[in-house]
C-alpha cells in the first residue's frame, strides 16, 4: 500500500479537449458541409445521453449509416485515431506528471470509451508518462473500490475540471482524498454548474501551477 497515489483526469486536465472537438468541428464542416456536422454532433449528443460518455468513433458508425453511399465518410475515422495528441497536452502537462511522481504514483482515472479513449491517452505521450497505470470506467466516480483495489493508498489526491466528480469522490472517500480543481475547459468555466458543488480543496488556475509544489503541499 503506498502512502498517496495522485489520481488524475484527462480531457481538459491534461489535454485540452476542447481544442480537439473545434478541431473536429472544422473538418467535418470542411469535408461534408455544416449541415453534416450538425448531424454529427446531434448523435454524438445523443449516444453521450444513452451510454453516459463520449463515443466519438460510435457517433460516426450511426452517421456512416445515414451516409452509407459518400466514401469521404470513411477518411473520418482516419482523422480521429490519427490526431495528433500530442500538440494538444496543456503547457507542463508531462512536467506534472513527473513531477509529482517523486511523491506517490501517478495514474489515469477517465472516462470514456474502450478504443478512442485509450488512443488518445496513448498518442498524447501520458500513458508512457505514468507508467501504464491507466484506468478508463464509464463512470469512474462509481468505480472507487476498483481503484483502491488496483492501487491501495493511505490517500489519494483527485485532479480533475469537473468539481462533480470533485464532490462525488469527497463524498465517498472523505478526508482520504485531497481535491484540486484546475480551472481548464468548459466544464471549469461554466459558473452555475460549479456553483453546484462544495468547492474543492485547492484550484489552480493552470495543471502547470502544479509544477511549484513541493513535499509540504502533499505530505504534510
Amino acid at each position: 500500500m503506498d502512502d498517496l497515489v495522485f489520481l488524475f483526469d484527462v480531457d481538459n486536465t491534461l489535454l485540452d479537449n476542447d481544442q480537439v472537438q473545434a478541431d473536429l468541428h472544422d473538418y467535418v464542416t470542411r469535408e461534408h458541409g455544416a449541415e453534416a456536422c450538425r448531424r454529427y454532433w446531434d448523435i454524438f449528443e445523443q449516444l453521450r445521453g444513452e451510454l453516459g460518455y463520449a463515443d466519438y468513433l460510435g457517433a460516426l458508425e450511426r452517421f456512416r449509416v445515414e451516409a452509407m453511399h459518400d466514401p469521404r465518410v470513411l477518411r473520418m475515422a482516419n482523422w480521429l485515431v490519427d490526431y495528433p495528441f500530442a500538440d494538444r497536452l496543456y503547457p507542463g502537462a508531462l512536467d506534472v506528471l513527473r513531477h509529482v511522481r517523486q511523491w506517490g504514483p501517478t495514474v489515469v482515472l477517465s472516462d470514456g470509451d474502450a478504443v478512442f479513449q485509450p488512443r488518445k491517452v496513448q498518442r498524447s505521450g501520458i500513458w508512457a508518462a505514468v507508467e501504464d497505470r491507466v484506468l478508463i470506467y464509464i463512470h469512474k466516480e462509481q468505480e472507487i473500490d476498483d481503484v483502491e483495489r488496483l492501487f491501495p493508498a493511505r490517500r489519494y489526491v483527485m485532479i480533475d475540471d469537473k468539481v462533480r466528480i470533485l464532490a462525488s469522490l469527497k463524498a465517498q472517500w472523505g478526508a482520504r482524498v485531497r481535491t484540486v480543481f484546475p480551472r481548464q475547459g468548459h466544464y471549469a468555466m461554466d459558473a452555475a454548474e460549479v456553483a453546484k458543488y462544495p468547492a474543492a480543496d485547492a484550484s489552480v488556475a493552470r495543471i502547470d501551477a502544479l509544477l511549484n509544489t513541493t513535499a509540504d503541499d502533499w505530505l504534510g
